[in-house]
This record gives structure tokens, C-alpha cells and sequence, in this order.
């Protein structure tokens, strides 16, 4: 059996600029709604990671025409026609963004078929508010044997009101909308900028949305044509995590595209930590002191502009340099902790209780085996790697690749002690 992981040298400072990715997040969403429109679209600044490869070739196996350009960064879908609306589960027990496709199938081929989806391990996020919200605008839908299986003769408009604000159910129902020709209003909707941007795709290939604070106004269009091209965003959530390697490490960091403007609760934890970050207009520039003793703060995730959840795991590992104690509540998804036990074996003075962890400090944190349950607990280790005594493997390396795209070079190139090995067992 072959088994790859990421073996760790810590207590080297980093010194260097890092290229961002295109926001895997957003990335999802939009080739999601290329079901729903006729034509192609180049994507550019596209990440190559596991998700996005998931995304591609479920697309493909729904019959779109999909092609993925690694040195450049490019995607090109094409959709000439849907073959099949079933979506296996092959496919979607791999990711939860396969959700997606549930909604742009049924309103465009009136019946679909999708697994339930799988995804990261840090707890249960249940897909109701997606399914009442199809079953508002017309479908009847039955959930047998894994699957979600959806029917609908006639869709309506409707005013879909979440208990809660998800990003998920946001971009699923508003692509959902912008195929169906009556006004659909979502209340209580996510803004994160990866949902904005899905917006202004919608926008670009015929259908109409207005936003009022926590409100979407939907009017769709059945005949939606997709732009011939399109740019992704950058990926804020790989910002933060690579300032976190640096603020904790020590060094300074260049970062391009500029950021700043997508991180401002992250970027305001960060200097209250005692973090020196500017923004020098094209880049962001941080600065942390290798020896100096990081000031303990208190963090709540909430939706954005609030502190992200993704970013959750990254600043309990950072905590752990900080003096004194800080405590970090996950307000999303209250389960987010699994990780934090990978943390102890090196260390870490955590305490976890429901939905939040106290962090002592500062901890001397000490090499270990590792492993990364899910996407961002995988960034978190490799923080806390970077900041131990020894060397660390951390396994589990298929999971950081969901999201991070080329991190050990990344890594490498601003001086870390990193390398990816593949370890063989008979």
C-alpha cells in the first residue's frame, strides 16, 4: 500500500511572496451552474486541486464537455446538452459542493437524481435548508437509498427564508432561481464574496439579481447563455492560512493578488496578536518576529464578514504561540474540533467543550506523527508542524489537496524544511 505524507522540519522562519490560487469555493458553485446554460466558458486563475477535479469530472459524467489546463491555471466547460441526471455516488461521497448539482438538474431536465454528499469529517451539515427550499419553488422529492431524488412538472416563484445563514444552500438555490422565470426571494443569505461573485456569473449569462443586505431578488431566465469567459477570485482562505505559517514561524510574507479587502476580520485578529501587516496597494505585506510573544485574543466564527469558520483551525494552532489564554467559539459548525487532539499529542494545552476551545500558551510544541481529518485541520498541522521541535509526518496528505493547491512548493519556495514522501507497505 502506498501511503504519501508531508514530512516537516520546525522552528525555521519564512521569508518570501506567494502567488494565491483562485478560490476553490467559488470555483465549485460556478461550474456547478455551467448545467444550467447553453454555450462555453473559460474560467481562468483555477486551482488544481481535488475538488475541483471532482467537479470536472462529474460534469463530465453528466455529459458537459470539460477540459482543464493545468499550467495556466484554465478550465473550459462547454455544455451542448445534458446525457444523464442521475449524479452516483461515486462522485459525490467525495465532496459536499456535489450538492450543487441537484437544483440546476431538476430545473433543467425536470427530474435528478444526487447522493447524498460527503465531504470533510469535522461533524454533520445537513442538507434541509437545500431541499426546502426545491420543495418551495415545485419539487417533490424522496430520499431513498443515499440518494436525494427530485421530480418537479412546474417550478414557481417563492420566498425561501433560511433559519440560518448557509453559503451553501445561498449558492444552490440562487443558481436554482436564475432558470426559473418568477421571482424568487432568498432570505437570510450568505455574502461571502465567492457567492457574490456567483451572482455576477448569473448576471453575465441572463438572469437578474438584486441584493439588499441579506436579501437576493432572483428573476430567471429559461434560455441563460453561458459568457464566453469568466475570472475566478482569489483564494482568501489560503491567504490567511499562509499569514498564519508566517505569523507563527516567523519572517515576512508578500502575498499577490492583494487580499487585504477579503480579510479584514482575519487580518484585525491577526494584528491584535501583535502581527505588523500592511497593505501596500498590488500586495500584502506581513512582518512577525520569530522570538516575540503573540498576545492571546478571543475569536467567534460567523458568517462574513465575520471571522471564517475555514479559517477556525489555523488560529487555535496559532494560539498555541500566544501567551496567555485565548478562546476560540465555532458559532458555523460547533463540531470543528476534531482535529485539536492531533494538536495535544504535540503538546498543545487545549481544552474543547461544545462548540468551543480554550488555548493556553505559549506551548513548546513537539514533532509527532499526524493526521489531517479534513482540508483546513490538514493546514492547521502543518502550522503547528512548522512551529515544533523535530520533524513531523502528517498523513492524510489527500485531504489538504481538497484545497490547497502545490502547498509543499509554495512552502519550499519561502524557505520551509518540507517535503512530500511516499512511504510503501507490502
Amino acid at each position: 500500500m502506498n501511503r504519501d505524507f508531508i514530512c516537516i522540519e520546525g522552528g525555521v522562519p519564512l521569508k518570501g511572496e506567494i502567488k494565491l490560487q483562485g478560490a476553490k469555493n467559488c470555483a465549485l458553485p460556478l461550474f456547478a451552474s455551467m448545467i444550467l446554460m447553453e454555450g462555453k466558458t473559460e474560467f481562468s486563475n483555477i486551482p488544481y486541486v481535488e475538488d475541483v477535479n471532482t467537479m470536472l469530472s462529474l460534469l463530465s459524467y453528466l455529459g458537459l464537455e470539460v477540459k482543464y489546463i493545468k499550467e495556466e491555471n484554465r478550465a473550459i466547460i462547454e455544455n451542448r446538452g445534458i446525457v444523464t441526471s442521475s449524479a452516483p455516488l461515486s462522485f459525490i461521497q467525495k465532496m459536499r459542493a456535489s450538492i450543487y448539482v441537484l437544483g440546476p438538474l431538476l430545473v433543467t431536465e425536470g427530474v435528478a437524481k444526487v447522493g447524498i454528499p460527503g465531504g470533510c469529517s469535522f461533524g454533520p451539515r445537513p442538507i434541509n435548508f437545500h431541499i426546502a427550499g426545491l420543495k418551495k419553488i415545485g419539487a417533490e422529492i424522496e430520499i431513498e437509498g443515499g440518494y436525494v431524488i427530485a421530480k418537479a412538472k412546474k417550478f414557481k416563484g417563492a420566498k425561501i427564508s433560511f433559519p440560518r445563514v448557509s453559503v451553501g444552500a445561498t449558492a444552490h438555490l440562487a443558481m436554482t432561481a436564475a432558470k426559473i422565470e418568477e421571482e424568487i426571494v432568498l432570505e437570510n443569505i450568505s455574502l461571502e464574496p465567492e457567492v457574490i461573485h456567483l451572482f455576477e456569473f448569473l448576471k453575465k449569462a441572463g438572469a437578474k439579481i438584486e441584493v439588499e443586505k441579506r436579501k437576493a431578488f432572483i428573476w430567471g431566465n429559461r434560455n441563460l447563455k453561458a459568457p464566453e469567459s469568466f475570472s475566478n477570485i482569489p483564494d482568501r482562505i489560503e491567504a490567511a492560512t499562509y499569514m498564519m505559517f508566517v505569523a507563527g514561524a516567523g519572517g515576512e510574507l508578500i502575498l499577490r493578488p492583494n487580499p487585504y479587502n477579503l480579510l479584514e476580520n482575519v487580518i484585525g485578529k491577526l494584528k491584535k496578536m501583535g502581527i505588523y501587516i500592511e497593505n501596500r496597494g498590488d500586495y500584502l505585506y506581513l512582518e512577525s518576529q520569530k522570538d516575540f510573544d503573540l498576545k492571546p485574543i478571543n475569536v467567534s466564527t460567523a458568517p462574513y464578514p465575520g471571522y471564517p469558520t475555514d479559517c477556525q483551525p489555523q488560529i487555535v494552532s496559532l494560539l498555541t504561540q500566544a501567551k496567555g489564554k485565548s478562546l476560540v467559539r465555532e458559532r458555523i459548525y460547533p463540531e470543528r474540533f476534531g482535529y485539536v487532539g492531533e494538536l495535544i499529542k504535540m503538546g498543545a494545552n487545549i481544552e474543547v467543550g461544545p462548540g468551543y476551545a480554550k488555548v493556553e500558551g505559549k506551548t513548546n510544541l513537539k514533532s509527532a506523527p499526524l493526521f489531517a481529518p479534513d482540508i483546513r485541520a490538514g493546514a492547521a498541522l502543518i502550522l503547528a508542524a512548522l512551529l515544533a521541535e523535530g520533524k513531523s509526518q502528517i498523513y492524510g496528505v489527500e485531504n489538504i489537496k481538497r484545497g490547497y493547491d502545490s502547498v509543499v512548493d509554495k512552502l519550499k519556495k519561502i524557505g520551509a524544511k518540507i517535503e512530500l514522501v511516499n512511504e510503501t507497505r507490502n
